[in-house]
Order: structure tokens, then sequence, then C-alpha cells
């Protein structure tokens, strides 16, 4: 038999697992969910453990269809960018993990900021602005509400160098994730310990806490023999660098080169296209964190996508499936209906407290399928001026849709519609799994006397859904810039940006 790979994406909701060949071909596929751990103060936590839990179960549904696990040669871990997991002496997990939308640390957040001398300060010296939700607020957060947990911390870790090291015993960590900590300097591709000092005063337990750096291509380690056991696949297998979702996502949409964009609808929503250099952009809103295939990934996110369209569908007593019928039946603008979709606050525009609004009530657009369209309008309009702040004024041609909000046709025309751009879905939805085993290819291949390059797998692995492509009817986009237009003047009169 072929040798396969594995690709696991440990995201916020569960942990999946695809096997699939050098061919590209898909052997097998699994999943669990996760628990949430959710308080008013808008803490979002979980327990690793559940992670590693879900990891084993998603791993042996996946190997449930093959023959056995001998012949898989490496393996490849996806996770969730931001979370804070932190291990003591004995390097057991301290305290529950806090988690990429966990908006709770916000005032630590502006607080490093301000000890840095300020986001132009911050900016100049390490590339990046923090926004809520990055790492380095969360570790400020837990000196100052947890002082005694703090004082227990010997190693800092993101959630998929955690499982890296549940899998390996190995500590690592890999530039593209640790790109969203803002202390790693995404310029030169080091730790930062100035911003570390400024939590623990200088005494270097934060910078002494943190994992040796490692390449895209890099082999962490093979798995534990006691992992191996448990998993059904042999001691030889390798485990490479992996890394953030967003990252593996890219990989795992062919994002590997210039040109391409792709964005994400999950519980959050991203939009990215891989750049040769480095990004810029001084007000912290786009965030130019490495890619993990070698160069950068100039980054939006926005903390509220699919999560706000799901809970509106349940709130009117429909579900997802409704969501094509509720945008056939009404006009773009949704009749002068806007939503502000910010359920969770929102870190793209960095407003970590603001609520979910409505706007433009009346008794003609007060109806189920104008909610359900102006629930999917404001996470779109959303999203897409994040795209517009990645682009800095270039028009997009192709947009790669991945996510839950991919599958619906509506949402997917409606894009195509208010960007002009054609939009297509790879063929493989879990493009973080895929992007995790395209990458553990790669770095098997690394020490080999035909090394394989990032390029050149993508290319043969990623393939699109012909069937779900959907071109822009420019007949519509006079009116999707006019609600675009009204979207933006709910924010400037809300929130004065």
């Amino acid at each position: 038999m072929n040798s396969m790979y594995l690709g696991i994406d440990c995201g916020t909701q569960g942990t999946k697992a695809l096997l699939v060949d050098g061919s590209g071909q898909v052997h097998g596929r699994g999943y669990a969910k996760h628990a949430l751990i959710e308080r008013p103060s808008g803490a979002r936590e979980q327990e690793p453990q559940w992670w590693v839990d879900a990891l084993i179960s998603a791993v042996k549904a996946a190997l449930s269809t093959a023959p056995d696990g001998s012949h898989v040669d490496a393996v490849g871990v996806s996770g969730q960018q931001h979370g804070l997991v932190v291990l003591d002496e004995h390097d057991a997990v301290i305290r529950p993990a806090k988690l990429w939308n966990d908006t709770e640390t916000a005032p630590q957040n502006s607080e490093i900021i301000a000890r840095m001398g300020g986001s132009e300060a911050f900016f100049q010296r390490f590339g990046i602005v923090p926004l809520t939700g990055y790492t380095v607020s969360k570790l400020l957060w837990l000196a100052e509400c947890e002082p005694e947990n703090f004082a227990k911390v010997r190693h800092v870790l993101l959630p998929h160098e955690y499982l890296n090291f549940w899998l390996t015993g190995k500590f690592a960590a890999e530039w593209g994730d640790a790109s969203g900590t803002a202390f790693f300097d995404v310029r030169q591709r080091t730790w930062t310990r100035d911003v570390l000092d400024a939590i623990d005063g200088g005494s270097g337990q934060l910078f002494a806490a943190l994992p040796p750096l490692v390449g895209p291509d890099a082999v962490v380690g093979t798995l534990r023999p006691e992992v191996a056991s448990i998993l059904g696949l042999h001691v030889d297998c390798i485990v490479a660098a992996g890394g953030g979702d967003n990252m593996m996502g890219a990989i795992g949409t062919g994002n590997v080169r210039e040109g391409v964009v792709t964005l994400s609808l999950g519980t959050s929503a991203t939009v990215y296209s891989y750049s040769e250099r480095v990004p810029s952009d001084p007000t912290g809103n786009v965030a130019p964190f490495c890619s993990s295939s070698g160069g950068w990934l100039p980054l939006v996110c926005t903390m509220n996508a699919t999560n706000v369209v799901t809970a509106t569908a349940q709130l009117l007593g429909k579900t997802v499936l409704d969501i094509d019928c509720a945008l056939d039946a009404t006009a773009p603008g949704a009749d002068g209906l806007v939503f502000l979709p910010f359920l969770n606050g929102e870190r793209t525009p960095d407003l970590p407290d603001a609520r979910g609004s409505l706007h433009g009530v009346s008794a003609m657009n007060f109806t189920a399928d104008h909610l359900l369209r102006a629930a999917v309008e404001g996470v779109s309009f959303g999203v897409l001026s994040g795209l517009d702040l990645v682009l800095a004024g270039r028009d997009a041609e192709t947009i790669y849709v991945i996510g839950g909000g991919a599958r619906s046709r509506g949402w997917r025309q409606l894009l195509a519609d208010a960007t002009g751009a054609t939009i297509q879905v790879p063929l493989e939805e879990e493009a973080g799994c895929l992007g995790a085993a395209i990458q553990a290819m790669v770095a098997k291949s690394a020490s080999s006397v035909a090394p394989l390059t990032f390029v050149e797998v993508a290319s043969r692995l990623v393939r699109i859904d012909e069937a779900a492509t959907c071109s822009p009817r420019t007949e519509l986009r006079s009116a999707y810039d006019n609600a675009r237009a009204a979207y933006r003047g709910r924010l400037q009169q809300y929130y004065g940006i």
C-alpha cells in the first residue's frame, strides 16, 4: 500500500482527522466534539485534555476504514490560534486554556500595549499590534487575576503545540502560529523577550517557558510509544511542525503563492492572501502573520460568522437549510434592515465590548427571511471590509471559500455578487486537515534526495468543486455597494469608525 498521511484539525467546536495518500485520495475521516466553558465576563475556555480525547476518537474513526495504521508515515496538526496552554514544572496543565475568542482579557490587551509605549511603538518594534484574543493578553490576565497559577508556569504553549507535545513528548513552536502570540517578531521570526518582561517584571520566567522555534517543513519528532499504541500507528511515524488553523487552511486551499485569496466562514471568519513580503499595517487591523509554507499571510479575522447565522436561524425556528431560500426571497440590503452581528464582541474592528444590534426595522422588513438575510449580510460585510484591507485597493478575481458557510449556495452567490469575484470551493471541505496532511508530506520528504515543495504538493492535491462555483451577477453589484455603505454608516453612527 502507498504511504499515507494524517491531517488533524483541532478547532473550537471539535477535532477532525483526515487520512490521505500521496495523490490526495481520502482513505478515512473522523470527528469528535469539544465542550466549551463560557462565562458572562467574556471568558471562553477549554480543557486541553478534551482536545486529546477528541484527537484519539477522531483518529481512530479515520483509521477505521483503512487496513491498518502501519502505512501512515507522517502526521500534521492544525490548531485554533491564540489559545493559551500553561504547564507546570511537571509538564502538567495548570488551568483550562483560554481561547482565541475569549474577550475577558480585553483590559489586559490595552494595558500591554500601553506598557510598550502605545500601538505605534509596538508596531515599530515588533511588526504587529496585539488585538483582543491574541495570546499575550492572556498571560497578563493570568499574572493579574490568578497569580498563584502564574507562578507555576514553566511552559507556554499554543493548542497545536500542546497536541504535538502529547504526540511526541517534544516542545516546539512554528512561525505561523507563533505570529498570533504578539510576543513574536514577524519580520525576524524570533521570540521577543521585551513584551514578556513587561509582564513578569523581567524575571525571565516567561521567556524561559517558550518552546524552541522551527520552520514550516520541520519534523518535531516521532510518536511516543504509548501514543502510537493508543492511536494504532507505528512508532516511526513522524509529527510535522503543524501550525495555526488559518495557516493550515491556507495550505489546504493552495494559498501558498501570491494571487490566491482564501475566505473562511467558520465560527469566526478569516480572509487572507499569501505574500512574499512582510505586510505592514500600523493600525493592527491586518495581522501580518507568517505563513506555514515559508512566506507571510496577511490576515483579517472577525469573531462573528456562522455562529451568528445559525443562532438567528434557530431563534426563528429555522435551520441553516433555510438560508438559501431566505436569500432568494429577499433583495440585497434586506429592504433597509442592518444587522451589526457582534454577538461575541469583535476583533476587526477592535470592539471587544460591542454587542449585536438590529437597525432600520420596519413593517416591511420585519420578517424571518429579512432577518436571515440581514444576519448573512452583516457577517459578510464585516469580513469583506477585511478583504479590502488585505488587498489594499486591488480587486480579487477568484476567492476560495471554505468553512461551514461555504456549503450555502446562496451565501456563495452573495459573496460573488458583492465582490465581483468568482467564488470557488475546494473539493475537500476540511482545508485545515488537508493543509496539515500536505505539510506532513513536505516534512517527511525534507530529508530525501528530492524534497517536495508546498506549491508542488498543493497544486496536485487541492482540487475545486466545479459544481459549487458562483460567478458574479454584475447587475447586482451597485445594490450590494449601497447595502455595504448602509452597514458602514451604522458602524460610524454607533462606534465612530
